[in-house]
């Protein structure tokens, strides 16, 4: 739990002097239609044995990525018993290149949002939307940075219903587990696809969160007479992955995990005041296609948490945040590719 703290009050430092509201959306303003994410993850390997009839590394040492990706934060608020409202930004989906070298992961990407599919109906979002995904051997975190201005709402046939562009909302959260049964289970199969599954294997799962969450807005949303909400929490979690190997080939794989946090509306104000318990739901799923040289994969991961959440019927407040993700993967055998065109070259 300690180093979840240490993530998050890092964060929430970079991102604290961010107080003006047009300060907080200019990295999305400025770089339109081009997004640029530059992140490097440098990930220590954790020597741990595993059961080669159970798991397989790739013998390659080199691997080039690209990715189509929608990442997404969202509002659902119960307006009566059985009545909700769903707040959605209107986001364009990105692209993204990677790589991977030997055993420490290194992912640098570039994404550019594709603006022209964006539906003006839905009128516009701004957003900064960081999340980080890291899955280890024994080990898996989660990153959200999300700042998100402007969204939706529509009916169950899909037709726009009103436009929000008044309402903000911030998210920032670290959320960790600890893998069980590591040895025959790999979450890297499912999600990285830098090694492979043999056999089908599940394990149990245990960890928890810590999360800081912001929603305001001029007259589009009311919470308790209140046009704004704040809420810090924290808290444990347990839950089950399976991966579920198809045939050689192909393979499928889902996890659920619930926790439990408590709050209050302010990290400073915890202790002062009423304490509230809120339930937490992390599912993830992921369903691929390997062979020797190559994988190609698809993802999907949705974190739920109550920023709100009460026996009244009219308060509570939930928060979705993730992403899909389609991705291709080319392994290659080092850098030799690019000693032969350099050999070629010569030669000439």
């Amino acid at each position: 739990m300690f180093f979840l703290l240490i993530y998050f009050i890092t964060f929430i430092k970079i991102f604290s002097t961010m107080n003006n509201p047009d300060r907080q959306f200019a990295f999305s303003t400025t770089m339109k239609p081009y997004i640029f994410l530059f992140s490097i993850l440098m990930t220590s390997c954790v020597w741990a044995q595993r059961d080669s009839t159970y798991i397989k590394p790739y013998e390659h040492k080199f691997s080039l990525r690209t990715y189509l990706a929608i990442n997404f934060l969202s509002m659902e608020q119960q307006t009566g018993t059985e009545e909700y409202k769903k707040f959605m930004p209107n986001n364009p989906p990105n692209i993204g290149l990677g790589f991977s070298l030997n055993n420490t992961i290194v992912n640098v990407s570039y994404g550019q949002g594709f603006n022209f599919m964006r539906d003006k109906e839905k009128g516009k979002t701004k957003a900064l939307d960081l999340q980080i995904h890291n899955y280890g051997k024994k080990f898996i975190f989660d990153v959200f940075i999300q700042r998100y201005r402007g969204f939706y709402a529509e009916d169950e046939s899909g037709n726009v219903l009103a436009l929000y562009p008044d309402l903000k909302i911030q998210q920032y959260g670290v959320f960790g587990q600890y893998v069980f049964n590591n040895k025959k289970f790999s979450y890297r199969a499912a999600f990285n696809q830098n090694e492979k599954q043999l056999k089908s294997a599940g394990s149990f799962l245990i960890g928890g969160g810590v999360y800081f969450s912001k929603i305001e807005s001029d007259s589009s949303f009311v919470h308790e007479k209140r046009n704004s909400l704040h809420n810090f929490q924290f808290g444990v979690s347990g839950g089950y992955a399976y991966l579920w190997v198809i045939n050689k080939r192909w393979f499928a794989g889902i996890s659920t995990t619930v926790g439990v946090n408590i709050g209050s509306e302010k990290f400073n104000t915890f202790g002062k005041e009423r304490i509230e318990v809120y339930p937490t739901l992390f599912p993830r799923v992921a369903l691929g296609y390997n062979t020797e040289n190559w994988s190609a994969g698809f993802s999907y991961v949705n974190n739920t948490i109550f920023s709100a959440f009460s026996d009244n019927d009219n308060a509570n407040v939930s928060l979705f945040s993730g992403n899909f993700k389609i991705s291709y993967i080319r392994r290659l055998d080092s850098f030799d590719f690019l000693k032969k065109k350099k050999n070629q070259r010569t030669q000439d």
